[in-house]
């Protein structure tokens, strides 16, 4: 993407930051920053790259990450556990899936629909382990919103870890309720 100076006000603005706070975070004057948002003056190209590499680091650094929206409350079971009980669990906590979790390492996911593809009539007298399905991503607890949006198109559930530790589960609808905060 090309920067454009031009649009250093908005992007300013977007920001939430006084020309003064603004112009401390990214190395010039708040003189120059008046000037280059009244379009008074020209930067070398060398100003330009300056400023649009300290403008990256703090949009990154606005942007929301997993920890922010994740759900901290882990509801997993493991593979030997009767599906009819994962359907009661899934039911007393109105959730459509739940991690298949043992010994802290995460071996697959038992959803809504994972539940629904087999004989129902099976499925009551099955264990997890036959109707799971392939574990879900595992992301770091600083992924950044734009990687949790483009995995839950594919996938139902997003598991977060921090230091090799499961923390927390993010969901589609942890995503849609994160857009009113």
């Amino acid at each position: 993407m090309v920067f454009d100076i031009s649009h250093i006000k908005n992007i300013r603005r977007q920001i939430g930051l006084t020309q003064h706070q603004f112009a401390r975070e990214i190395g010039v004057s708040q003189s120059m920053v008046a000037k280059l948002e009244a379009g008074k003056l020209d930067p070398a190209y060398s100003k330009v790259k300056q400023i649009a590499k300290a403008i990256s680091v703090m949009m990154q650094d606005k942007e929301i990450k997993a920890k922010e929206i994740m759900t901290q409350k882990i509801i997993s079971v493991s593979r030997n556990e009767k599906a009819g009980k994962i359907i009661e669990i899934m039911n007393r906590n109105d959730i459509s899936q739940v991690p298949v979790i043992e010994r802290g390492h995460v071996l697959g996911l038992v959803s809504e629909s994972s539940i629904i593809s087999k004989n129902l009539e099976d499925v009551k007298k099955a264990s997890v382990k036959d109707v799971m399905i392939d574990s879900p991503p595992i992301i770091e607890e600083n992924a950044r919103l734009e990687v949790i949006k483009q995995l839950l198109v594919y996938y139902p559930i997003v598991l977060v870890k921090k230091a090799e530790r499961l923390v927390g589960v993010i969901t589609r609808s942890d995503l849609v309720r994160s857009l009113i905060k």
